[in-house]
């Protein structure tokens, strides 16, 4: 399946990765309506995409995004039903969803303002990297909104711990990136000079590796979270049965045997 070409946000596909970036740098790249809808409905159609393997979110002009736009999305929603604004919620919730269920490792770089839905879909990304300027802010409280925002409570906590979560999710004060660093928000900090690069370089050598077993590693990591360990052990070694039946763990051994580095075709 080949991906639509997107309108509300930019993207570029080459060798098997990715690469997509919010479109506003003037206004610090906030969400619209539109770029969210776009958003869910890109990640939903990635998991039938074979021409990609890897996705990289990366800053555009110096930061990564500023959220919900104040005038297209916050001014509207004040006028809103609470019928219009389920429905708005839920959408937003959608594209963490979707991110999740893509089958496709996530890369987050990020850069200046990552704020709000920004956050989130930094949040979101299986690996996230920064420069020593990221600023990173679950800031809904700050407009007068509980933190329990597109699965903020539920994935936070997990990446960095409850109460430093709660403590962001209460003040909604900004994490700076050696925070982010030291309590595993982000993999590592790297120079802004570095930062597309590396990401870019993670992607790849994710996106060389055996894409099939990188999906099921990818729905394991996302569906365990509800299962008790008997229930993961036994979900797990179904998953690697499958994973075994594939061309690439048969390549990986040729290879092993013959001394050579395994090429691995995603199947």
């Amino acid at each position: 399946m080949t991906l639509a070409e997107p309108r509300h946000f930019k993207c570029a596909i080459k060798d098997g990765v990715a690469r997509i970036a919010h479109d506003r740098p003037d206004r610090k790249n906030p969400f619209t309506l539109d770029s969210y809808a776009e958003l869910r409905d890109w990640f939903r159609a990635l998991v039938y995409s074979d021409d990609v393997h890897a996705v990289v979110i990366l800053p555009n002009e110096g930061n990564f995004s500023s959220g919900g736009d104040v005038h297209d999305i916050i001014g509207p929603l004040t006028r809103m039903n609470m019928k219009e604004l389920l429905t708005f919620t839920r959408m937003t919730g959608d594209l963490v969803k979707a991110m999740v269920g893509c089958g496709k490792p996530i890369i987050a770089a990020v850069d200046g303002i990552c704020a709000g839905a920004g956050a989130i879909m930094a949040m979101a990304s299986d690996l996230r990297l920064a420069t020593p300027a990221a600023k990173t802010a679950f800031l809904f409280n700050r407009v007068g909104l509980a933190g329990c925002d597109m699965g903020a409570c539920a994935m936070l906590p997990r990446i960095i711990g409850q109460g430093r979560a709660a403590e962001l999710l209460y003040t909604g004060r900004a994490m700076t990136a050696e925070e982010g660093a030291q309590w595993g928000f982000y993999n590592r900090v790297v120079a802004a000079g570095d930062l597309d690069a590396e990401a870019l370089k993670l992607a790849e050598r994710i996106a060389a590796g055996p894409t099939f077993a990188n999906s099921m590693t990818k729905t394991m990591l996302a569906q365990e979270w509800s299962m008790s360990l008997e229930q993961a052990i036994e979900a797990e070694a179904q998953a690697q049965a499958i994973c075994m039946q594939g061309n690439d763990f048969r390549r990986a051994y040729d290879a092993f045997v013959a001394r050579e580095k395994p090429v691995f075709e995603g199947d």
